[in-house]
């Protein structure tokens, strides 16, 4: 059973999100929450799988909660996922660099919604090619300028393998497991595998915040958006 909170200080977003995951067999919504405060006491006391979250709530808002929530050891099972008005909200960036697993616009449809909860629930980031496109090339654009000189990488970069570089570089151009496979004529296993072992070295929580952590420190380069 995967375990769901819903925080939305819109009470007809809310309640129709919650309505909408109720229905399906492997799923729960175990609480809601109105504020970022609430947030973050529903995910110390139910520990859900996946928490969705607004941005602009009252009190404290569902940036400052993702910070509170991904920077707790004792919350690490818990993947936040951003709803916004808008695919490239602002604020969606900063929340990636809090170690948001991904976001979701609040007119998705109903299937993607549960599509969504299902993928975050199985420890992927939701961030589909298209959209992580758009988004990662803004992302660059305001970050290039402060991204870590290669002389100055730190640390941890330093250890990935030749291969490993490769397949951050690929994943910080939106590139998916598949498409990646493809261009390296491997399976999707093995890109997997490389994957999880440059997540681990470079301390990623989830292939969302390897992208950040790709721009932070010039380990990909902005790719091209038609």
């Amino acid at each position: 059973m995967i375990r769901v909170v819903v925080a939305d200080d819109q009470a007809l977003v809310r309640r129709g999100f919650a309505a909408l995951l109720a229905l399906e067999s492997d799923i729960e919504v175990v609480a809601e929450a109105t504020t970022g405060d609430e947030a973050v006491a529903a995910a110390r006391e139910q520990l859900p799988d996946v928490l969705l979250m607004d941005i602009r709530m009252p009190g404290s808002d569902g940036l400052e909660a993702t910070r509170q929530i991904t920077g707790d050891p004792s919350l690490e099972g818990v993947r936040v996922v951003i709803l916004t008005t808008f695919d490239l909200d602002e604020y969606v960036f900063q929340a990636l660099r809090f170690g948001a697993s991904g976001f979701l616009v609040k007119h998705t449809e109903p299937d993607e919604l549960i599509r969504a909860v299902r993928v975050i629930a199985a420890g992927d980031a939701l961030l589909s090619p298209n959209v992580t496109r758009r988004l990662i090339h803004r992302f660059a654009s305001g970050t290039a300028h402060s991204a870590t000189p290669a002389t100055q990488e730190p640390e941890l970069a330093k250890h990935l393998t030749e291969r490993e570089r490769d397949v951050v570089a690929l994943v910080g151009q939106g590139l998916s497991n598949d498409e990646i496979a493809a261009q390296w004529f491997v399976s999707q296993a093995t890109v997997r595998t490389h994957v999880s072992r440059a997540m681990t070295k470079l301390h990623a929580r989830d292939r969302a915040q390897l992208v950040v952590i790709a721009y932070q420190h010039g380990l990909a380069e902005p790719p091209a958006v038609d």
